[in-house]
């Protein structure tokens, strides 16, 4: 088993930071690949983010509300890999 990180994505609309609005879920759950893990509101549009990893979620290493910089730490998942 390993600990994996998910870093906020840049979301190819050219901005360097977004909100995390909304968790879909929650630490323990199960998660597959392009299961949506939040919503974010960037200054455009607002995003489901899928997950890029199966396993289980670790962490949520962001408070809804919260805007962090792309490229930040905001969810750990526990996987089999």
């Amino acid at each position: 088993m390993s600990t994996q990180n998910f870093n906020l994505p840049d979301v190819g609309e050219g901005l360097t930071e977004a909100e995390i609005v909304a968790w879909k879920v929650a630490p323990g759950d199960t998660v597959a690949i392009n299961d949506v893990v939040c919503e974010i509101e960037t200054a455009k549009s607002l995003v489901e983010l899928p997950s890029p990893h199966a396993g289980v979620v670790g962490e949520l290493l962001v408070e809804e509300g919260a805007t962090v910089e792309v490229g930040t730490p905001i969810i750990t998942f526990v996987t089999d890999a």
